[in-house]
Formats: structure tokens, sequence, C-alpha cells
């Protein structure tokens, strides 16, 4: 197998087709680290996140924020940011200038790096792994008068987060920012690809892609490794009737995929027809933005 340079592919997926369940607007630290252990990456996007039907009450937090509403705004997942940028930029402001003074919490690492490439400082990211309750968990106590925490989040995420400060005696506001639609239709290549078992694994970053997975291409074939991002997708997975052969002990695009090579070790003689990649046309274009809104998150 040969990698996207000409050479020789070579690692601990070399040989294995690997679906990518996202595409990204740049590049893409999953595809990369595929790339890395010799795999042949798959980009078909089983999900896209869209800005809210009315961004009119997205854009009055942002004004809020503006004025020193809020002195916390905690971002939960990558797929967040894009919107906001493009909704700051709307009503004539940059999304760093409006946080300029607010504290800036980010789930873990990918949506920390999403922020700082859109110029802005983040003040808290868990060690560990990313998740709601990581970040609980890091969040400094509540003082006499706590400060008001903003919430930008998904259609489909749970309130874990929100609930959890309120407990703690954060005043809270959860403000719609994206919403979460199944990804375009995959290729009839793809499908007979993966149907006839040349896609080697699959890779699952949220509860939704799971479902979607599903519903736009099917059961995988006996021979196809699942892998997921986090028990919470795991959970989803298991629940929507697929089976699930490697969970990620550290939610980033290098633990999911150091993940997937352990179950490939485990399985160190891939069916000969999964083998060879899918090569359906090579990757399908680019869909909108894409990412893993309602789970774990890499």
């Amino acid at each position: 197998m040969t990698g996207p340079d000409g050479t020789t592919a070579t690692g601990p997926l070399a040989g294995r087709t690997v679906l990518v369940p996202r595409s990204t607007d740049g590049p893409d630290p999953l595809v990369i680290a595929l790339h890395a252990a010799g795999a042949e990456p798959l980009v078909v996007p089983l999900i896209q996140t869209v800005p809210p039907l009315d961004p009119t009450e997205l854009d009055d937090v942002l004004l809020a924020l503006e004025v020193g509403y809020y002195g916390w705004v905690a971002v939960t997942s990558a797929a967040a940011v894009p919107v906001l940028v493009d909704r700051a930029e709307e009503t004539g402001h940059t999304l760093a200038g409006l946080l300029d003074g607010v504290r800036v919490a980010a789930v873990g690492g990918s949506t920390a790096r999403a922020l700082r490439e859109a110029g802005v400082r983040v003040d808290l990211v868990p060690v560990g792994r990313s998740s709601a309750a990581a970040l609980l968990a890091a969040w400094p106590p509540a003082g006499e008068e706590p400060e008001r925490v903003l919430l930008p989040l998904g259609d489909l995420a749970a309130p874990t987060m929100a609930e959890g400060l309120e407990a703690r005696g954060w005043p809270v506001d959860v403000v719609e920012t994206y919403r979460t639609v199944p990804g375009p239709a995959p290729e009839p290549e793809v499908h007979d690809a993966y149907a006839a078992g040349r896609v080697g694994a699959v890779l699952l970053t949220s509860g939704s892609t799971a479902r979607n997975l599903l519903a736009m291409l099917g059961a995988p074939p006996p021979g196809t490794l699942v892998c997921c991002i986090g028990e919470s997708t795991a959970a989803e997975a298991r629940r929507a009737g697929l089976p699930v052969h490697a969970v990620a002990d550290d939610q980033t695009p290098g633990g999911l995929v150091a993940a997937l090579a352990r179950a490939a070790a485990a399985r160190p003689d891939p069916d000969p027809v999964a083998a060879h990649p899918a090569a359906p046309g090579d990757a399908p274009a680019a869909a909108p933005r894409a990412a893993d809104p309602d789970g774990d998150h890499a």
C-alpha cells in the first residue's frame, strides 16, 4: 500500500482503509494520525454542523458578551467555534475581541486549538479525558457572587455541563450555537466498498455518527473494526446495535488511532478483501463543517 507521498506505507494500520466520519475545513488531525499509522483514510461525512435556523438569540448573547454580562464562556465542542466566529463578524466584531476580558474554558485539546486559531485566549482546559465531566472537575469553585457562565452548545448536547455548574452555584445561560444534521449521501462507490468489506475499520466520534452509519451505510461487515472516541459514543453505538471493537482511552485523534491500532493488532490477519484500500475516487469532496457534537470529542 502506498502513502500520500507515493512511498510504501508502513505502520500498525498499513493495508487498512479507515472510514473517517467527518470532514474539516483545514487539515484534519485525525486524517494526519491515520496516515502516520500507515492507514488509508476514507472521509465520509456522516454528520455535518450548520448554524441555527434563527441566529437572533446567539447574536443577542454575543452582544451581552460585549458589555461584560458574562464572566465565563465554556466551549464543549470545536464545532461551535466557526459559528461563533461567523456570527461575531456578522455583528461587526471578532470573536477574540468579544472574549477579551472573559475567561474561556475548552472541553479538551481539539476545542482549545480551534479557539486559539481564532485568536482566543483559553484559560481552562482539563487534563486527560475531553468530556463535560472532566471540565466540571477542573472548574473552580463558585465565590460569594459567581459570574454568569455562557454555554454555546449544539442542539444535541447533553445537559451535563449546565446542570453541573448550576449545582455548584454558578448562574448559567445556554444558547443553541449549531445544529447537527446528516451528511450528504455517500457516493455509490463508497457503498460498494463498505458492503464488500474493503473498508477495514470505521471510526465513530459521536453518537450521531454511530446512528448515521447505520442509516447511511448499514451494519458493518464482520471483518470491519469499529472504534469509538469514548465511552459515551461506545454506549450509543451499542444501543444502535453496532459492535464496538475498541474505545479510545484518550479522547484525541491520536488516542482514537492508537485504540484502533491495538484492535487491529489483536486481529493481525484481516479479511483479504478488507486489506485493500477502497479507492472510491479517493475521499469524497468535503461537506460543510462536520464535528463530534453530542458525545465524546476528538
